[in-house]
């Protein structure tokens, strides 16, 4: 297998929530919920960066359509990692991410390596961590 990721999938309660959240808060492009002619099939997909979308799916859509029990959610399984050029754009950040209706879970600030982040969490507490790397500037 050749790794190649194109849609991550995160599984919401409440796909309208979660829209304005991605769509309104954080200022997401999508074209909203499509999908709806289909039984479990409403869906948002969002362009992230050439040949990657997040899709927003409904938890109980994912484990009707994965054969899983649908089972609480877990905020330390895994986060997604947005990096962005500066310390300054990281605070940005996470003020809209606060604005939009996020949990700031540890607010931005300097890392044991150098770095500058701090993490929050969408309303369906996916962990989100938005870091300014100084060695991945250039």
């Amino acid at each position: 297998m050749k790794p190649r990721i194109t849609v991550i999938t995160l599984a919401v309660e409440d796909l309208e929530r979660a829209l304005r959240f991605y769509r309104d808060g954080l200022g997401f492009a999508t074209e909203g919920i499509i999908g709806t002619e289909f039984e479990h099939g409403a869906v948002v997909f969002i362009d992230l960066q050439h040949g990657l979308k997040l899709a927003l799916w409904p938890r109980s859509s994912l484990a009707r359509d994965s054969g899983l029990s649908l089972t609480p959610p877990c905020p330390t399984g895994l986060s997604l990692g947005h990096n962005v050029a500066s310390r300054d754009e990281v605070d940005d950040v996470m003020k809209q991410a606060a604005h939009a209706g996020a949990v700031i879970v540890k607010p931005a600030q300097v890392t044991f390596w150098g770095g500058y982040a701090g993490y929050f969490q969408d309303p369906d507490q996916h962990l989100w961590e938005v870091v300014w790397n100084p060695a991945w500037a250039g």
